[in-house]
């Protein structure tokens, strides 16, 4: 197969008919306020945007069609169409639900309306996971009925909360989803038109720290001096998690692992990250060894006085919420048990410390070389003209590691359009339609052609 052949000539045809009704499709699915999160919209856009999605690929040929309900509530929409006797099973994953607009003052377009500026389509998730949707439903009306193999597909509708339904739902319910190949679409390229598998997800481990010193606060021209602040002691412990380069220090996590794959040049970095002018990356690896190959401490919250309406006062406690990322080939209980040996033994001046766990995620790395991968390889190479690469990504599904864990003879590949100037969860999320258009074209041809290449 190539970029050029009969076959990949007809299906590139074919997606660039669709791509008008794709960007109608994608205007419709912006257009749902589909936060699963009913404190800050209602339910029922939810359940609106599920109704919809199982309607449309019901049109586009899946035969079995439901509204699941998961343990957290949510509502997985799952469609199928059998595989003919003999043939292999694909499934494809997406997820309706979005993040939350955020600042809607930032937002230089409508958070809610796709709107088309520079090339590209803006509006809350354009990308993230609504572009996703878009392209597989697009590369299911280019093949129509030449189906030659089973097509399932589920598209979560609580993703962005983290609450796990679907993880539990796919552990109570394997047969639903049970296939021999699993297109994982919540990712994208390295750049627009760089093809793109990517190959790790980090894990994390989640824990909010209370410093605490005193019995209330107390006034600092009086006591401050001999009086143990709770507020320094905070910072002093937080200080100790990175070393002067920004390396993290936690005792016992390695730091030294290389990222094998592409690499990530720091200007395109600093770009993609807004890096002000003049400050340094942190860190003393490239790029890509510290976003995929090492662990990461973040400091996500401290709960502090504000400036404004502060007083005087020696502060009695602090707290701060943490993240830790962790590479693949890192257990995350053992960095947990880590994380907190670091936290206890570098509390400044014997100050009282309290650990609450908040969550933990193991990291995941998909195999290489199987049938599906070489099918898909060849697919992403013929769409895009290019050979493929491979990266990792500094986000975390869990889901992925239930998919392991339940189906381990799959393939699991993990791609998408989310490239990096989506600017997926932040104000103008955006998609390249070309992005659509290649991964449907991909994905048309991988579904043509992975039943040839899989050993019966």
């Amino acid at each position: 197969m190539t970029s050029d052949d009969p076959r990949t000539a007809d299906l590139r045809a074919r997606v660039a008919a669709l791509m008008p009704q794709a960007k109608t499709d994608l205007a419709q699915l912006v257009s749902f306020k589909s936060v699963a999160d009913p404190r800050q919209f209602p339910a029922e856009e939810c359940d609106r945007t599920a109704q919809w999605v199982a309607d449309v690929f019901a049109a586009a040929g899946l035969t079995r069609v439901g509204l699941h309900e998961t343990p957290d509530g949510s509502k997985a929409v799952i469609a199928s169409r059998p595989a003919p006797d003999g043939a292999p099973t694909v499934l494809l994953y997406c997820h309706y639900d979005v993040q939350p607009p955020l600042d809607d003052d930032a937002w230089r377009t409508p958070a809610w309306e796709l709107t088309e500026k520079d090339g590209r389509w803006y509006g809350r998730g354009s990308a993230d996971c609504k572009g996703n949707i878009v392209m597989h439903l697009t590369a299911l009306r280019a093949l129509g009925a030449d189906l030659p193999l089973g097509v399932t597909l589920v598209a979560e509708g609580s993703e962005e909360q983290g609450t796990g339904g679907l993880e539990r739902f796919v552990e109570a319910n394997p047969d639903l989803l049970r296939a021999d190949a699993i297109l994982v679409c919540d990712s994208g390229n390295f750049a627009v038109g760089v093809p793109t598998f990517t190959e790790t997800l980090r894990g994390n481990v989640n824990v909010v720290v209370t410093v605490e010193t005193l019995a209330g606060p107390m006034h600092s021209g009086m006591f401050g001096g001999p009086a143990p602040d709770a507020l320094a002691a905070l910072i002093h412990l937080l200080a100790s998690l990175r070393d002067e380069h920004g390396n993290t220090t936690v005792a016992g996590l390695r730091n030294d692992q290389r990222w094998p794959g592409v690499q990530y040049s720091e200007n395109q970095f600093r770009a993609d990250a807004g890096v002000l002018g003049g400050v340094e990356l942190t860190g003393d690896g490239t790029v890509a060894d510290m976003l995929w190959a090492r662990p990461a401490l973040t400091v996500l919250g401290i709960d502090a006085p504000k400036v404004v309406g502060s007083s005087a006062a020696v502060q009695p406690s602090a707290r701060a919420r943490l993240s830790l990322r962790i590479p693949p080939g890192t257990d995350p209980d053992q960095a947990l048990k880590l994380l907190m040996a670091h936290l206890r033994a570098h509390t400044p001046w014997r100050a009282e410390l309290t650990i609450e766990t908040e969550s933990t995620g193991a990291p995941f790395q998909s195999a290489s070389g199987g049938p599906a991968r070489t099918a898909m390889d060849a697919a992403l190479t013929a769409s895009y003209g290019r050979a493929t690469t491979t990266q990792g990504q500094g986000g975390s599904i869990p889901l992925c590691n239930v998919f392991a864990d339940t189906y381990p003879d799959a393939e699991i590949m993990l791609l998408g359009v989310e490239e990096p100037k989506c600017l997926i969860h932040a104000p103008n999320e955006s998609v390249d339609p070309t992005e659509i258009e290649h991964i449907a074209l991909a994905e048309a041809l991988f579904l043509t052609t992975y039943a040839e290449q899989r050993p019966v």
